[in-house]
């Protein structure tokens, strides 16, 4: 069976698998997540498949964000976290790019998040920039 043919998010979108739908397009479906953090809680994703973001053709990413802000918009949140994840490492449960519209309404609903930031390091921040700008 192929990835595609197994993905759950790919059978959601064929309506193999029913869902709540909020939003759907030639290129995008949203549709509340069914093991929700919080009142709202919803994901958006391609209907091109493709685990991880640098996957999807650009032409297919296009509408995403704006459909998450519609969600954001519709839920009446005033805090919320939009969350994207690649690979298993970086917490990606479903090999099929998603963005997630969390809606965050209290301390204890919603996204709890940690930030291990890290010391101000100016010479590696300057390689670093370098290396990117190079690549870009």
């Amino acid at each position: 069976m192929s990835k595609m043919a197994a993905c759950i998010f790919c059978k959601i979108v064929k309506g193999d698998i029913p869902s709540f739908k909020l939003f759907e397009s030639d290129k995008v479906l949203a549709f509340l997540d069914i093991q929700p953090l919080s009142k709202g809680h919803a994901l958006v994703i391609p209907k091109h498949h493709g685990a991880k973001l640098v996957d999807i053709p650009d032409d297919s990413l296009t509408e995403l964000l704006p459909v998450v802000k519609k969600l954001a918009v519709a839920s009446g949140a005033e805090n919320y976290n939009v969350l994207q994840n690649n690979g298993r490492l970086a917490h990606q449960e479903v090999d099929h790019v998603h963005f997630h519209m969390i809606p965050k309404p209290n301390e204890t609903e919603g996204l709890g998040i940690g930030w291990p930031a890290t010391a101000t390091d100016m010479e590696a921040l300057k390689k670093l920039h370098a290396d990117l700008k190079a690549k870009m």
